[in-house]
C-alpha cells in the first residue's frame, strides 16, 4: 500500500511540474504577442495621446473626409436605432452608468472604449476591454480615424458615423 501512494505522489509531483512549465510558456507567448502588437503600434499612424502631446503629429494624418459626422447610429445589437448627435466631446461608450451611450451588451466592458473628436475627425479607442473592439472587423490595439458609414462592434452592437 505504501509504494502505490509513493507511485501517486511522484506521478502528482510530476504533473504539477509539467503545469508550472505550461504556464511559464503561455506567460512568455503572451508577452511576445503584446510586444509584437507595440512594435506594430509604433510604426504606424500616432496614437490619440501622441496627438495630444504633439499637435504637430495631426497634421501628418491624412486630409480629412469632406463630409462631416453628425450623428452615432446603433445599426445592430439590442439598441439598434438609436442615434446620439455628435458634439464635441468625447462619446464613452459601455456597461457603465455614466457611459454616453450605455450598451446593454453582455459582451461590454463597464468602460469599454471611448470615441472622440480630433480636429475634424472622429477616433475610437478600446479602454482595455475584456472583449476587444473591432473597427471593420480589425480590433483596435491604438486609437484610430473612423470613418463615416464604417462599422464599429463591441460585442454584439455595432455602431457608425452618420453625415
Amino acid at each position: 500500500m505504501n509504494d502505490v501512494s509513493d507511485l501517486t505522489i511522484t506521478v502528482l509531483r510530476f504533473g504539477f511540474l509539467l503545469l508550472l512549465w505550461v504556464l511559464i510558456f503561455s506567460i512568455v507567448a503572451a508577452m511576445r504577442r503584446d510586444l509584437m502588437i507595440g512594435k506594430k503600434a509604433a510604426t504606424g499612424v500616432p496614437t490619440a495621446r501622441q496627438m495630444r502631446r504633439n499637435p504637430n503629429l495631426a497634421e501628418a494624418t491624412p486630409p480629412p473626409v469632406k463630409q462631416q459626422a453628425r450623428q452615432l447610429v446603433v445599426t445592430e445589437g439590442p439598441l439598434k436605432g438609436r442615434t446620439i448627435p455628435l458634439a464635441a466631446s468625447p462619446i464613452l461608450l459601455g456597461r457603465a452608468q455614466e457611459a454616453t451611450l450605455v450598451l446593454e451588451d453582455d459582451y461590454a466592458s463597464g468602460r469599454h472604449a471611448r470615441l472622440f473628436p480630433q480636429g475634424t475627425r472622429w477616433f475610437i479607442e478600446d479602454l482595455g476591454s475584456t472583449n476587444g473592439t473591432y473597427l471593420a472587423d480589425q480590433q483596435l490595439t491604438r486609437a484610430l480615424p473612423v470613418e463615416i458609414g464604417v462599422p464599429v462592434r463591441i460585442g454584439k452592437t455595432v455602431i457608425e458615423l452618420r453625415p
